[in-house]
């Protein structure tokens, strides 16, 4: 009978470094999945970095209040475009490849496919021009792997109503947070290898037990299933 397949055992610290994004509409629960993630990872002995965007440096956490908690700036749509990016640009530069140079995995809370859908789907803007635009910001540096979480629009908005206040893209109308969900499933459809779809419906310890399995494998964490004690027996 087939054995279950072992849990992952600790990994040599000289594991060649991967870049993990995670993405998601309001209220998929990814944040802290992504910290779970991040956690778990380094228990296996790896050395990890977790970020976030906009974010990840001073110049992206002033950049980050200011799209987010800011309604009276007004901030136009392109300008919402290029303030993300001059933060994405920061963050790569300072702190991104560096930590990808010295052998690290980073899990990063957002990146350059938020932009595509929520500035390109959500907002409208050319999805040409903000390809570009992201290219140079990010200087051609591309995930390993996107980790989606998927659920329903009015599912993910229930889970906000228990904030006290929401940030703009939050109280942004049912039928953008629409837009944006549908262009994240056609964004995993163009590049199946790089992005895994998970349910975020599930219980959270569920999901984040899926995540990991997915992330495990993608690191060559299980150890061989070829010895005696996973073989198959009569």
């Amino acid at each position: 009978m087939s054995q279950p397949r072992p849990e992952p055992t600790t990994h040599d610290s000289r594991l060649t470094s991967l870049f993990i994004t995670f993405e998601g509409i309001e209220g998929s629960g990814k944040s802290v999945q992504a910290r779970q993630l991040a956690d778990r990872l380094r228990s296996r002995g790896l050395r990890v970095l977790a970020t976030r965007e906009p974010g990840g440096t001073s110049l992206g956490d002033a950049l980050r209040d200011l799209l987010l908690n800011r309604d009276d700036l007004q901030v136009t749509a392109r300008a919402e475009a290029l303030m993300m990016n001059a933060a994405r640009a920061q963050h790569v530069d300072q702190v991104i490849r560096p930590a990808l140079a010295r052998g690290e995995v980073v899990v990063c809370d957002r990146f350059g496919d938020s932009t595509r859908v929520y500035q390109g789907a959500g907002r409208g803007l050319d999805k040409q021009a903000l390809n570009s635009v992201i290219s140079f910001a990010t200087a051609g540096l591309h995930p390993d792997l996107t980790i989606l979480l998927d659920l329903p629009v009015d599912d993910g908005l229930k889970r906000k109503h228990g904030h006290e206040e929401w940030n703009r893209f939050e109280a942004e109308t049912r039928d953008f947070h629409e837009r944006v969900r549908q262009a994240y499933l056609a964004l995993a459809g163009t590049e199946p290898r790089r992005w895994q779809c998970f349910d975020a419906r599930k219980p959270a310890a569920e999901l984040g037990e899926d995540i990991w399995q997915q992330v495990a494998a993608r690191l060559d964490l299980f150890p061989s299933e070829t010895s005696d004690s996973y073989s198959n027996s009569e």
